[in-house]
């Protein structure tokens, strides 16, 4: 990749890319030339249980590099696109350049364009609405949303749709709403290098295909098989692409091919929906092919 060597050495990088798309390869050839720490921009990184499920960096990979907030989590722990740009915001008064890389779009787009200020969603609406989303499911629950929030929200998403649906029910306030008072990004595209990965469809899928059966070979069901005792599907660190499909497998109910090949069509679905996002909501950042 000839351009890493034309980056400002001295300006914060930020890493998008779908699942499988090669972003923490690209992050620590990035360092390799110029220095800087990486930091995780994905959700599901954040949390302990997961390293082979959520492809965390390897622990090679952590040894050429300073890695920061990785697998630093348990289970039990509170946490939202808020918490993540708190602490971000203190690696980037750090002395190290950050490199920071992740698939996880809300915590990207909120870093460069700025997060609302929303209120804490207390637990007993939390779990009203989970309860919901159980009963009644995501379409229900969209039904009962803003017409504002409604008309934007990626109706595929059910988290997004539950998140939605427990700001309005807390706040008394739309999502829209709340958005439409955005303060000012802790990192502006004014102030970074943004880049963004743009793979080809087919290639991605093939790579996401092989990478979920080498996952499943080199200790994803370990660790599922970890988890299995507090199994609880409404919980943030329960939404790992995989970790579904490879319970229904160890509870008896599918075999594990049919895990693999349910993960994998998730896995797939998941990276379309990046794909999207990226298109929509990051046209300014750079765009790098892959392969």
């Amino acid at each position: 990749m000839d351009f890493i060597k034309n980056i400002d050495s001295e300006r914060p990088v930020v890493i998008a890319g779908a699942t499988a798309s090669g972003k923490s390869a690209l992050a620590l050839e990035i360092v390799r030339v110029h220095g800087g720490v990486i930091v995780n921009a994905d959700a599901l990184q954040v949390w302990s249980c997961w390293r082979v499920l959520s492809a965390r960096p390897s622990a090679e990979d952590e040894a050429q590099a300073p890695h920061l907030l990785y697998g630093h989590l348990a289970s039990d722990a509170e946490y939202s696109v808020g918490h993540w740009l708190r602490e971000v915001s203190q690696i980037l008064q750090g002395p190290e350049r950050p490199i920071i890389v992740g698939g996880t779009g809300l915590y990207l787009t909120a870093l460069t364009e700025g997060l609302a200020d929303i209120p804490a969603v207390p637990a007993a609406i939390r779990a009203a609405a989970d309860d919901r989303l159980v009963h009644a499911g995501h379409e229900a629950m969209l039904a009962e949303l803003d017409p504002a929030t409604a008309a934007r929200i990626d109706r595929r998403n059910p988290a997004r749709i539950q998140r939605a649906w427990e700001v309005l029910y807390a706040t008394g306030r739309g999502l829209a709403e709340w958005q439409a008072e955005t303060g000012n990004p802790l990192l502006p595209l004014s102030d970074c290098t943004a880049l963004v990965l743009d793979a080809d469809r087919d290639w991605l899928a093939r790579r996401i295909d092989r990478r979920f059966e080498m996952m499943v070979n080199t200790g994803a069901l370990d660790e599922v098989r970890a988890v299995l005792p507090d199994w609880s599907p409404s919980a943030l660190w329960a939404k790992a692409i995989g970790a579904p499909e490879l319970v229904s497998h160890l509870r008896g109910e599918i075999t594990l091919q049919e895990a693999i090949a349910a993960a994998q069509a998730s896995s797939r679905q998941y990276a379309k929906r990046q794909r999207s996002w990226f298109r929509g909501r990051m046209r300014d950042w750079r765009r790098i092919a892959r392969p």
